[in-house]
């Protein structure tokens, strides 16, 4: 029976270490590829070799973009059960890469968040290629250790602690705007803050007015509908400010040409725009819901889990969306040095932005849906159910945060991470349940349990007591023996009683807390991640100089 045993362990390793295996290549493949395309296109420029290898490092921190963040997007849909983790995958990989290529962009900022002023290079062309080098493998590697540790991190952080560090390294510390840098310091406690309260927030107001009524059915039918439509809104009014603004002008421009009326080209969209566009949508979606849970009212049953279905086509749009915002914006973070070095190589010179090449979007494109598919389901997972227990009420009050935290912080001018918040809402719907079930049924389960527990371990102690007397006896009458025996048996019993509550204690604590370890480890990755970037990119971009000197 063992060896049997043994023989399944080594078989699941085989099989687990030839996953691993085939990730690895299939990664290293998609590596080559660039590489070769790079080389091959730019053969007869300056520089090319430096613009082939960054290439690969813009690739590289495409993947780990698409392995660590994109599970923010898609990670409670999933723990929610809303999705499966292939549906949730393949969706996020198509709206992902429909981001980059539809609304990413033709041109992009060379240095994120203006950190660093990037006069302070002057015409030293060679110090600026090898700085940006530096943030793009620095940030990549930062992502890569955090994914392995199943912490999910800011991207954008870590892009900006990478060109922080390369930047100081190669101009000494003015050359960092720090005012801006405490705005960024600032997210790590606005974001999580904000998307917590946002997501708590709706979900005390989905239980007051649904789950916590003797007619839940009659309910649903009041506010379902009223919840889908502010998250209609709540998207929309999101993806035309953050996932269309930088192709607003062509598509203000488009419409124009194919309507009777004339509306003014703007650069980026206004919020009252965003906002009357979303409205429009929330009618339409009010009414269409409405509908949809009238007729579905005869096969309704009065229970939370017939709730909870509603919620789920929401969550799958709420999904895809989200993805189609990420991809359009953080698709930068990988390709924005990737363009600054294309454009220094290309021109000889060095410039606040550049435009991005079709092969340079490919790149960050291909390059995020690829690493989700290999890498992403291990923050998923951790996003989806290692933080606390999620339904989709509860996963559709964090998407709640996601959007209208975003939008909030926009026109108030704070400074936020998508990331943050999408962790802050899980960690917000957590310490809720924690808080709502302190005086219920859960509650008075783990007591009881502890009780129980308790007053068998002191039957057990009891019994071991009269056992070890009556072992210690010098002469043993037949009843002396008849109860040892019983005693025996009894303490087996009452062993293997005390192992089940405990068990079953174990249970109903963990569907009750917020794991405090994931907290901590995902909270600490928070706090170092732009420091840590930084040290890395410093050290990077050294060692770059030291080869090239």
């Amino acid at each position: 029976m063992e060896i049997k045993t043994i023989h399944q362990l080594e078989k699941q390793a085989m099989k687990k270490s030839h996953n691993e295996l085939a990730r690895i290549g299939f990664a290293l493949f998609f590596l080559a590829g660039v590489l070769a395309f790079s080389f091959a296109t730019s053969g007869g420029v300056p520089n090319h070799m430096f613009l082939a290898i960054a290439a690969v490092f813009g690739g590289y921190m495409a993947m780990n973009i698409g392995a660590n963040d994109v599970a923010n997007n898609v990670g409670p849909a999933v723990g929610s059960k809303a999705l499966t983790m292939g549906g949730a995958i393949v969706i996020a990989m198509i709206f992902e890469a429909g981001g980059a290529f539809i609304a990413g962009g033709d041109v992009v900022s060379t240095i994120k968040k203006g950190i660093i002023d990037i006069n302070a290079f002057g015409d030293d062309t060679d110090s600026f290629l090898w700085a940006m080098m530096a943030a793009l493998l620095a940030a990549a590697l930062w992502l890569n250790l955090a994914t392995m540790a199943k912490a999910p991190v800011s991207t954008t952080h870590s892009i900006v602690g990478g060109v922080m560090g390369a930047g100081i390294a190669a101009a000494g510390f003015s050359i960092v705007d720090w005012g801006t840098m405490g705005k960024i310091a600032s997210s790590w406690v606005i974001s999580p803050v904000i998307g917590g309260v946002v997501a708590a927030g709706f979900l005390f107001a989905i239980k007051k007015t649904i789950i916590f009524k003797d007619d839940k059915v009659s309910a649903s039918y009041k506010w379902v509908p009223v919840y889908v439509a502010i998250m209609s809104w709540a998207f929309v009014t999101y993806l035309v400010l953050k996932g269309l603004k930088k192709i607003w002008p062509q598509i203000l421009t488009s419409f124009n040409d194919v309507m009777f009326i004339t509306v003014e080209v703007t650069k980026k969209p206004t919020f009252e725009t965003a906002f009357m566009i979303g409205a429009v949508v929330a009618v339409m979606v009010y009414f269409r819901v409405k509908r949809t849970i009238k007729n579905k009212l005869p096969t309704l049953k009065n229970t939370r889990s017939d709730v909870n279905v509603l919620f789920t086509i929401p969550l799958i749009f709420a999904a895809a969306l989200l993805s189609f915002a990420h991809g359009a914006n953080d698709v930068a973070n990988a390709i924005g040095p990737l363009a600054a070095i294309n454009d220094a190589v290309m021109s000889g010179g060095i410039s606040a932005k550049a435009g991005i090449p079709f092969w340079v979007m490919a790149v960050g494109a291909f390059g995020i849906a690829i690493g989700l598919a290999l890498y992403g389901p291990r923050l998923i997972k951790t996003v989806g159910g290692e933080i606390t227990e999620l339904d989709q009420m509860r996963a559709f009050s964090v998407a709640m945060a996601a959007a209208i935290t975003v939008i909030i912080a926009s026109q108030l001018g704070l400074p936020v991470s998508s990331t943050h918040i999408a962790i802050g809402g899980v960690f917000g719907v957590g310490f809720l349940r924690e808080w709502l079930d302190s005086a219920t049924s859960i509650e008075q389960e783990i007591a009881q349990d502890k009780a129980e527990i308790k007053d068998e371990k002191k039957q057990l102690q009891a019994m071991r007591s009269e056992l070890k007397t009556l072992e210690a006896k010098a002469k043993k009458s037949d009843q002396d023996y008849r109860r040892v025996t019983e005693l025996y048996r009894l303490i087996n019993k009452e062993t293997k009683m005390i192992k089940k509550a405990k068990k079953t204690l174990k249970k109903d604590v963990k569907s009750l807390y917020v794991k405090r370890d994931t907290i901590k480890k995902i909270l600490t990755a928070w706090l170092i991640t732009v420091p840590a970037a930084a040290v890395l990119s410093a050290s990077i971009f050294y060692m770059i100089k030291g080869l090239m000197s």
